[in-house]
């Protein structure tokens, strides 16, 4: 007997007065209330469009290589899963220039209201300072740009995966939902990044013991990448009893960003770094990409206990941890080389685990 899909806890969709008062709040400069016309009109459009749950407005046939070929996919996923494709392809020729994504978790800079630059953000210059001087062809993303740019967004995971893992796609095919004005979305970018790279290096400061929420809405976004299912049509979309069904018939779960090297380096100036990137280092594991060592696995407090209004002058004073972040990136890009040359020993590759999941 099929499991038994449990409903009954969305609320009711927005009446139309409602809707109004959630669309007009994107419109509240008085300068926009030249146009009260046209707004009325971009409006009822868009009330049709939430009414009629239009998520993906243009589609296009699957095509050859998928379960159900004529099944209509969204224009969206589907570029999205060329360029992660391309970028696949790219990786693994020999030919192609190591690449190292650094990827930058704190939401701070100086563009909009922290007014300064991040600590995390200055290590992470240190960083790649080491990896183009050793020849790495570096890739900055820097995730505080969610904070200071004009309508950019990593919008939350939604849980696919705990109802069954083949409704969870790679790439997540959950956004844009021009339905719900869930746009703007950073990911589909952020995952051919991710695939583009030989090695990913994580700099973090340490939020209420945990990863600042820019850092942990990118990870919980790429639950796709370990087990996603590459073939919507395979579910038609997001139907759960098909999903439900194929993962009981057994499911593979792919990692799809396997083999890539990792460093991570954390800091925190009261409490939480150690625990932090020890949660850090086993989700890059379980994703299974392959750490750069000891020495790139880094916690460390910065100006432990002082005020926070010094704590640039304590990053300056403190060389240590400075040179403790390039060796994180020479530790990275030793480990590229060995592993593109097949000399980087992962002892426990080919071993079957017992319970995948």
């Amino acid at each position: 007997m099929p499991p038994t899909i449990r409903k009954g806890q969305a609320p009711p969709m927005l009446q139309r007065a409602e809707f109004h008062d959630r669309f007009m709040q994107s419109f509240h400069d008085p300068a926009f209330r030249a146009e009260a016309g046209a707004l009325q009109r971009l409006e009822d459009i868009a009330w049709q469009a939430y009414d009629e749950g239009r998520k993906a407005p243009v589609t296009r046939r699957a095509g050859p290589g998928y379960a159900d070929p004529d099944y209509e996919l969204s224009v969206d996923w589907l570029d999205a899963r060329a360029r992660i494709d391309a970028a696949q392809d790219a990786w693994g020729r020999p030919e192609t220039r190591s690449r190292v994504l650094l990827v930058n978790g704190s939401p701070r800079n100086d563009g909009t209201c922290p007014g300064e630059i991040s600590k995390t953000w200055r290590l992470t210059q240190c960083a790649r300072e080491v990896l183009e001087g050793g020849g790495i062809e570096v890739d900055v993303l820097d995730l505080s740009r969610l904070t200071s740019d004009y309508g950019r967004h990593i919008h939350p995971c939604k849980g696919c995966v705990s109802t069954a893992m083949p409704l969870c796609h790679w790439p997540c095919s959950c956004y844009p939902n021009h339905a719900l004005r869930q746009t703007g979305d950073w990911m589909n970018e952020i995952y051919e990044r991710w695939v583009a790279a030989h090695g990913v290096i994580l700099l973090t400061p340490t939020h209420w013991y945990q990863a600042a929420s820019p850092m942990k809405l990118m990870i919980d976004r790429l639950v796709c990448a370990d087990g996603g299912n590459p073939d919507p049509t395979s579910t038609h979309g997001k139907k759960p009893d098909e999903a439900k069904a194929l993962e009981l018939e057994g499911w593979g779960y792919p990692k799809h960003l396997e083999g890539r090297v990792y460093g991570v380096v954390v800091h925190g100036d009261v409490a939480g770094p150690e625990g932090l990137r020890r949660n850090l280092t086993d989700w890059l594991d379980w994703m299974g990409l392959v750490d750069a060592g000891a020495q790139a696995r880094l916690d460390r407090y910065i100006g432990y206990y002082e005020p926070y209004a010094t704590s640039h002058d304590a990053l300056d004073a403190d060389a240590d941890v400075q040179e403790e972040v390039r060796n994180v990136a020479r530790a990275v890009v030793l480990a590229v080389a060995a592993l593109r040359a097949g000399k980087l020993q992962v002892p426990d590759r080919g071993l079957k685990p017992p319970r995948p999941k």
